[in-house]
């Protein structure tokens, strides 16, 4: 078949013998990508009678859309909450070492800090695509510090804050600017927290709630001011109770707004939360389920002590704590591992697996049109992984920008 340059002159790649997940299924089709994007074969075929400049044999691998962590605190010796002179070089670095396990975009995460801390950080984070320098910045995730002093976690006591009469404008003169800020994390108990959520929501910033020691009917009252998400469930929360649920009661709470979905993160590292509690949040809310690394600066790093913000924390095998304490701070966890922990201990689907770690982000942020699925138009943004889920090969805007020494094509 002649190739038709008539639309555009880039090259068009074909995919081939590959399973890829689109619609909720692993459908055995080929994936066509030119200019970054996922073509449509059949308007290639018919309206412009163009056919494949470059033929990929993907050896039976499983093509699924790029993960998107949307709450990661560091990595590889870089801490997101450390205002350094080269900071720009660190995020760089961390954007570049996840793409081998398959993160094509995040949003870097600063715990509770001093207002100078984000005064500095902030302007240095810019909302950028991914390529072979590293995943793209969706924006910056903000995780305190307003939140509750009973649930803090891992996060310093000195530098949590309270809203105080004009609640918005305390909330803009300690982070200094929201212009790189895609999500913040607060408790929703806390006084005026229903106008901050309110102003926030108004400005596309997601807000999240968390290390809170909300009731069930505050949290509600949150989602219906606009909260759509929750940090890390179960974690930094009340534990469920019958009589007031808290939180987690969100999952199956008939005061959702009409429309209106209700995310949560999990930490599925096998040390945050049980199986059996992953199992239940899943079993409860399936389409609301986000995977999450928490990772902190000592991901991909030996065991011993690092840092997470304001306070030194202490590596042993899969545990992190405050050092000195039992108190956990964050993950060491990649995202890829938590995708293999998550399908395993709740014996889902690949397909459900996959989608928690890329649809249901995407889906979050309100970016599912073009990232998180492989539909017609969205960016190329993929992975190639073997049935077990092991990222063989990491795309993003269709260039492969890191593969798996064992696996060539």
């Amino acid at each position: 078949m002649p190739s038709n340059k008539s639309v555009s002159d880039a090259p068009i790649v074909q995919f081939t013998n590959c399973r890829i997940l689109r619609s909720h299924q692993l459908q055995r089709e080929d994936l066509w990508v030119r200019e970054g994007k996922i073509l449509n074969p059949e308007k290639l075929f018919f309206d412009e009678k163009g056919s494949a400049d470059i033929q990929l044999d993907c050896k039976d691998s499983i093509i699924a859309p790029g993960f998107i962590d949307v709450q990661i605190n560091g990595g590889f010796g870089v801490d997101f909450s450390l205002a350094t002179d080269d900071f720009k070089s660190g995020i760089d670095l961390v954007s570049q070492k996840i793409l081998s396990h398959g993160v094509t975009s995040f949003c870097p995460t600063l715990v509770t800090s001093p207002p100078s801390v984000y005064h500095q950080v902030l302007p240095q984070i810019s909302i950028r695509n991914g390529g072979a320098h590293g995943a793209g910045i969706l924006g910056a995730h903000l995780e305190g510090p307003f939140i509750s002093k009973e649930k803090k976690g891992a996060h310093p006591e000195h530098c949590l804050r309270t809203f105080e009469a004009g609640a918005f404008q305390d909330l803009l003169a300690t982070y200094g600017s929201l212009d790189c800020v895609r999500i913040v994390t607060l408790a929703p108990e806390m006084k005026r927290s229903s106008e901050v959520i309110r102003e926030l929501t108004k400005q596309g910033i997601c807000v999240s709630l968390g290390h809170s020691v909300a009731n069930l009917l505050q949290a509600e009252e949150a989602v219906q001011h606009g909260a759509t998400f929750i940090t890390h469930l179960f974690n930094a929360m009340l534990p469920f109770h019958h009589r007031d649920p808290g939180i987690v009661g969100l999952l199956t709470s008939d005061k959702i707004p009409v429309g209106r979905r209700v995310f949560y993160g999990m930490i599925s590292d096998g040390i945050h939360t049980n199986p059996a509690a992953l199992r239940i949040a899943h079993r409860a809310h399936p389409k609301g389920l986000v995977l999450v690394t928490d990772a902190i600066a000592g991901m991909g790093l030996a065991p011993g002590r690092h840092t997470l913000g304001q306070q030194v924390v202490e590596i042993d095998g899969l545990n992190t704590y405050i050092a000195g304490t039992k108190t956990l701070s964050g993950s060491v966890a990649t995202m890829d591992t938590c995708v293999r922990h998550f399908q395993e201990a709740t014996g889902c689907s690949v397909e459900t697996a996959l989608e928690a770690a890329s649809l249901h982000p995407a889906q979050l942020l309100g970016i599912e049109h073009k990232k998180g699925t492989l539909n017609y138009d969205s960016d190329a943004d993929f992975l190639m992984l073997n049935d077990d889920l092991y990222v063989q090969a990491t795309y993003i805007a269709g260039e492969e920008v890191w593969r798996q020494d064992a696996f060539s094509m």
